[in-house]
């Protein structure tokens, strides 16, 4: 079965960043959208460490260790880009002033529920972050992850049954088969990989969904 790789992925969430957003990219897969927001749309990224007008991975070699995101990965600064305090950037997160936040997920429910911070396991390493900050205070969630856990489990399930990020926060899920939306109607499927039948996504995802594939 064809699914796209983790690049095609990121270029397809960067698609629907629009113009003069405020965005926020979460630790992981949604860090490589940063790689892929077209040059010519004003796009203004956002970190959680205190960091506003981020640009994309530097060239090897030309890291500064100075300069990371939230992640601890090397990043650059775009012209006219500024740093300031973590508690600041907390407040921005938290007062309503990001546009779009994109995070990774364990688990999204069929409900817009999100489960991306402790899968619960008594060895795990819970990581909270700014993830439930970005949850209820951005104004659109994008989720970005693969569709299925390596032993073939959908993570996009009836109910989460990892301990929540945010209630019902999710507004749309990229993964490596299709883009879904979240409504009140339920789960719409927009898109689905090239040769995948919806009957085929229905069955690996082992939810009621819906088809409403946007129109070109």
């Amino acid at each position: 079965m064809k699914r796209m790789t983790r690049d095609q992925m990121a270029a397809r969430v960067a698609r629907d960043i629009h113009e003069g957003a405020y965005v926020n990219l979460g630790i992981g897969l949604p860090t490589m959208v940063g790689n892929h927001l077209p040059r010519e749309r004003e796009i203004f990224l956002h970190s959680e460490n205190g960091l506003l007008g981020m640009g994309p991975a530097p060239a090897p070699g030309e890291e500064d260790e100075d300069l990371i995101n939230a992640g601890k990965q090397p990043v650059t600064l775009l012209a006219g880009g500024a740093y300031f305090h973590h508690a600041d950037s907390f407040a921005m997160m938290r007062g309503g002033h990001l546009d779009i936040c994109v995070l990774g997920a364990f688990q999204v429910s069929a409900t817009g529920d999100l489960a991306n911070w402790h899968t619960g396991a008594p060895d795990a390493i819970p990581a909270v972050g700014g993830a439930m900050d970005l949850a209820v205070g951005a104004k659109q969630v994008f989720v970005m992850m693969e569709h299925q856990t390596k032993s073939g489990e959908s993570k996009i399930v009836a109910a989460c049954s990892y301990p929540l990020t945010g209630i019902g926060c999710v507004n749309r899920i990229y993964t490596d088969l299709a883009v879904i939306d979240v409504t009140p109607q339920g789960l719409q499927v927009r898109e689905m990989v090239e040769g995948l039948s919806f009957e085929a996504l229905q069955e690996l995802t082992g939810i009621t969904m819906t088809l409403n594939l946007l129109q070109d």
